[in-house]
């Protein structure tokens, strides 16, 4: 259950007279915000931003991570990002629900059915060593409640195999494509498709790629209109934009 349903079930039962005004004010002392000491945990960002907070695991160690995962799913689903398997197997002892997908390097909990959008996000890569990101999209593009699907493999040295798979990449409402490298499939994808595109470059590449940046510099200088860029390896944030963008399609 999201915080927006929690408070509204909340101010019903106060209405309602199934729970007093001092009972209520218990329930909210969490909010808007629940200090761990290490961390602050931001319980109103679905009633601001539509999003609730996500944990980013990197440089966390695994025992804040697990104590952020147990207090925050009292109050939503819960994602966290850039988990490395030990982490993941401290969460896991905590709490045995969480699932790890060690490609996407994510953890998340469901806790009931995921509510989906109409519509559909592509999520397209140039190469099969980019498939990290475009996972941590997909797990992102779930938990935020928007369908997504990957479509692997399709980079510019063979360009056969993008048009092979044109068709289904254009039913979708948002693409996002990942490429490292020199970054060029997000450009010819652009000039195929008239759907908005969120760009990701990656780290993926020889020497002068420069883990990412070569890629980086392509994208945002593509002469394909309608392209938006986020940062290398970012599946997540690409994810977050792509669903903001498919939420504005009526429900």
């Amino acid at each position: 259950m999201d915080t927006q349903e929690t408070l509204k079930q909340l101010l019903t039962a106060i209405r309602d007279g199934s729970l007093d005004v001092d009972q209520g004010m218990e329930r909210l002392r969490d909010f808007p915000s629940l200090d761990l000491g290490h961390s602050i945990i931001d319980l109103h960002r679905s009633l601001r931003n539509g999003f609730p907070e996500v944990i980013y695991g990197e440089g966390k160690t695994p025992q804040q991570v697990g104590e952020i995962f147990l207090h925050m799913r009292e109050h939503a689903n819960v994602l966290a990002t850039r988990v490395s398997p030990e982490m993941a197997g401290h969460v896991q002892s905590v709490c045995p629900e969480a699932d790890y997908d060690a490609l996407g390097r994510t953890l998340t909990l469901v806790q009931g059915e995921i509510t989906y959008r109409e519509g559909e996000i592509a999520i397209v890569t140039a190469g099969t060593s980019d498939l990290p990101v475009a996972e941590e999209a997909r797990v992102t593009c779930r938990m935020l409640g928007s369908r997504a699907f990957v479509v692997s493999d399709v980079g510019v040295a063979g360009i056969h195999r993008l048009l092979d798979r044109l068709d289904a990449i254009r039913r979708a409402r948002v693409i996002i494509v990942v490429a490292g490298m020199e970054g060029a499939l997000a450009s010819v994808i652009g000039g195929l498709v008239s759907q908005p595109i969120v760009a990701v470059p990656t780290s993926i590449g020889y020497g002068a790629s420069l883990g990412g940046l070569s890629a980086l510099l392509g994208m945002l200088t593509s002469c394909a209109s309608g392209v938006t860029v986020v940062n290398i390896d970012n599946g997540f944030g690409a994810a977050c934009a792509a669903c903001k963008i498919n939420n504005l399609f009526p429900a």
